[in-house]
């Protein structure tokens, strides 16, 4: 049998047998522009999201294949921080030990520095030691532009996401405050999102209109990501986001 056939039978293999649907792990940004109420509405807002209905029926929709999470913080090129290292959610019990976790988590100080580059590798280092699954999501959390090394597209040069689907929460931060020119600076922060950071078939960037906003576009965002054939043969087709998106976002059941 000839190398490469031998390579594709045995991947083919290993996907079909895989008891790992999706391997997803959550980057969230604690740079320097995040105050410690914010800090606290982002991991909070994690734990809403994943306790939101709709995400635990997406999450335990096929029992025995469950999805493997991992999540961890960043701020600058020397800063990442895991707060949750592989756990596959495969009950209630699982998630219930994630989410207190979340709320339980306790701040550090961290660099001001935002480095979406670094963030990116660290999240491929993390994903290559992840259990097999049919599918990689790297879920990247941020309020700006990166502005300290590897720049994000070295990263994607060296192939450090190869395989990798790659999707951004972006967060207005003064949104709430009102005025075109605040959504404005959403829209041009996720069009650079949309340009340097997300890749792979169905990649898309989702907005939260400030951090009071974050466990709704957290719940859209895993819903989305959820729902998504783990394997599939779709062309890549990222996702930007206008002005329409940032005034009427999907609907979702919010928690009780």
């Amino acid at each position: 049998m000839k190398p490469f056939l031998s390579l594709i039978l045995t991947f083919w293999s290993e996907a079909a047998s895989a008891s790992c649907r999706l391997a997803l792990i959550l980057a969230l940004d604690v740079s320097g522009s995040v105050d410690e109420t914010e800090y606290v509405l982002q991991l909070n807002g994690v734990a809403t999201a994943l306790e939101n209905p709709d995400v635990k029926a997406a999450l335990f929709a096929m029992p025995g294949t469950p999805v493997n999470l991992a999540i961890f913080e960043w701020s600058s090129a020397t800063y990442q921080r895991q707060i949750l290292d592989w756990s596959a959610i495969d009950t209630s019990e699982d998630l219930t030990a994630v989410t207190q976790r979340l709320r339980s988590w306790k701040r550090r100080p961290a660099p001001e520095a935002t480095a979406l580059g670094a963030a990116m590798d660290y999240a491929g280092r993390a994903l290559r030691r992840a259990p097999f699954c049919w599918k990689k999501t790297l879920d990247v959390s941020a309020d700006g532009k990166n502005n300290d090394w590897p720049l994000p597209s070295r990263v994607k040069d060296r192939g450090e996401l190869n395989g990798v689907t790659v999707n951004a929460l972006v967060i207005g931060r003064e949104v709430l405050f009102s005025g075109d020119d605040t959504l404005g600076g959403v829209a041009e922060l996720s069009a650079y999102f949309s340009a340097k950071i997300i890749q792979g078939p169905q990649a898309f960037v989702e907005v939260a209109l400030g951090y009071e906003d974050y466990a709704n576009a957290m719940t859209r965002k895993l819903l989305r990501e959820l729902s998504t054939p783990a394997i599939g043969h779709l062309k890549p087709n990222p996702r930007s986001i206008d002005i329409a998106d940032l005034i009427a976002p999907k609907p979702f059941h919010p928690v009780q």
